[in-house]
């Protein structure tokens, strides 16, 4: 069950200092897709989650990747991705248990106040356009296709811990 995570917890940029997750919400909402680099179905989703977060740029919101990897494997796993999109790293998978998730990959919607209204685990194109309206509805803006042409099939995701 995906929960409200802690505002003390870290969030650690890609060649930056880490900050709180308050820190990070203070003027934008977060919409964050979290993959496992070690695993094929993160690779799967991966053009699919880009074009998504691409859908939401120019909206009231923080859109990122949330890595369960090192810097540098994260980086090598994104490619030029880790230089068109905020990217975190989650190696030691606090980010992941402070969100409660049990599957990856997985799309979450944080608002400025911390909460969560919308999740999605594995992909489910249907459970993915939810969030992504969520997000739509709390920002004014619009929802990318989902799914659409190219997109994969279903899957449950990993195992997140």
């Amino acid at each position: 069950m995906v929960s409200t995570p802690s505002p003390t917890l870290s969030l650690d940029p890609l060649g930056a200092e880490p900050r709180p997750l308050a820190e990070w919400l203070t003027t934008f909402h977060m919409a964050s897709v979290v993959l496992d680099p070690y695993t094929n179905e993160s690779s799967w989703i991966l053009e699919t989650a880009a074009r998504i977060l691409r859908g939401f740029a120019g909206a009231a919101v923080r859109v990122n990747f949330i890595v369960t990897a090192s810097e540098d494997d994260a980086q090598a796993f994104l490619g030029p991705l880790a230089k068109e999109f905020l990217v975190f790293a989650d190696p030691d998978r606090a980010v992941v248990k402070g969100l409660g998730l049990t599957s990856l990959p997985a799309f979450v919607f944080l608002q400025s106040d911390g909460t969560v209204p919308a999740a999605a685990e594995g992909w489910d194109a249907l459970a993915w356009r939810n969030v992504a309206k969520k997000i739509a509805h709390v920002t004014s803006w619009s929802v990318p296709a989902i799914p659409a042409p190219g997109d994969p099939v279903s899957f449950h995701g990993t195992p997140a811990a």
